[in-house]
């Protein structure tokens, strides 16, 4: 894949992720549900202040580490694609990392200035834009805006279940956004059609 076509790649997914959030953030409350496909597909739109699943290191330090992390892991991506693009590695590598790193910047744009350009999500207000620097955190300390919910089936753990037993349960209960999206689906592409190639 030719280093044009996969910068335009990684700026197509971008937009995509990025025009999504922004309507869901600027239309939404946080919690409010619209169904898209009866009870097993909703937009849902909440704030996640850590990585992936609600994961967070605490406090503001940990939010600092957590966005430097991602800084460094973005930079590791894009030596990656071009080691692989240097050996002529096949196309479909190439792309799976190319989502990977669209996702990885496209949660971490969120991460970096969303805090600075947006007033904040509320359970009874939209956000709005504001001037650059007065919105609801600093740089590097915006929350991730998550979107995607489907919610299969819901039902009981049985009581002999260790630990959970009697308690209800959703599946599938995590709300990702686009960018998770292309790094799972990019990843299961890579394991089940390039393994061969890691090898």
């Amino acid at each position: 894949m030719k280093r044009k076509n996969t910068i335009w790649f990684i700026i197509l997914l971008l937009v995509i992720d990025q025009v999504v959030k922004i309507i869901v953030k600027t239309n939404m409350t946080i919690n409010e549900s619209i169904p898209v496909f009866g009870e097993w597909f909703n937009i849902r739109f909440i704030e996640n202040k850590g990585a992936a699943f609600g994961f967070q290191l605490g406090g503001d330090a940990g939010k600092l580490i957590l966005s430097l992390f991602r800084i460094f892991a973005i930079g590791g991506i894009i030596w990656v694609i071009g080691y692989f693009r240097r050996h002529n590695a096949p196309k479909g590598v190439v792309v799976g990392f190319a989502m990977i790193l669209a996702g990885a910047i496209g949660n971490m744009i969120d991460s970096a200035f969303y805090g600075l350009i947006f007033s904040p999500s509320t359970y009874t207000e939209v956000a709005t834009l504001v001037p650059f620097g007065e919105g609801y955190a600093g740089f590097l300390h915006g929350m991730v805006v998550d979107m995607l919910y489907f919610p299969l089936f819901s039902g009981v753990y049985p009581d002999w279940f260790p630990f959970v037993g009697g308690e209800s349960f959703t599946f599938f209960s995590p709300i990702f956004n686009i960018a998770d999206s292309y790094i799972t689906c990019a990843v299961f592409y890579l394991l089940i059609f390039k393994y061969k190639y890691f090898n």
